[in-house]
């Protein structure tokens, strides 16, 4: 993106974590929306989550799409430190193909919400859609973008199936 202030935050706990995430970047590339990634670790770099969670709304940003896996407490320790919307992206897991980082983002106490998404790369083009409409309640334009956007995915779906070769 060129150089202009991020609405969108993107946030995971791994560079491991970047070929789920990634996903999101994408589309939020694809909408127009401008947006950083980050990599803010809950369990090794927790100074430097408190640095980002505490400073996210001075920092300009909107919406926060956190991605993590396993234990999976970047979302919500997020969440904890800002009243900025965060979604929750679980990052699939080798041992337990993401479900154990689901339960983790999904369960969060009453009084701090995490949106929580679908596990891998649905749930990370999922997170970039929620936030941009939360965006577009606020930008004309960018609403206009993403109903191109959903209406262009509706042109794709074909009306009866072909064989495929």
């Amino acid at each position: 993106m060129a150089e202009h202030k991020a609405d969108v935050a993107i946030i995971m706990g791994s560079q491991s974590d970047w070929a789920t995430m990634r996903h999101a970047a994408e589309l939020l590339e694809v909408l127009e929306i401008p947006h950083k990634a980050l990599i803010v670790s809950a369990h090794r770099t927790p100074d430097r989550l408190y640095e980002f969670a505490k400073g996210a709304r001075a920092s300009g940003y909107k919406v926060i799409i956190a991605g993590a896996g396993g234990a999976a407490h970047l979302p919500g320790m997020t969440a904890a430190m800002t009243s900025l919307p965060v979604f929750g992206v679980p990052v699939e897991s080798k041992a337990l193909s993401g479900q154990d980082s689901l339960l983790s983002i999904v369960q969060m106490p009453a009084g701090i919400p995490v949106g929580t998404l679908a596990i891998g790369k649905a749930g990370a083009a999922n997170a970039a859609l929620l936030a941009a409409a939360v965006l577009a309640l606020n930008d004309k334009a960018l609403a206009e973008r993403l109903d191109g956007w959903r209406a262009g995915q509706t042109a794709r779906v074909a009306v009866e199936p072909v064989d495929q070769p």
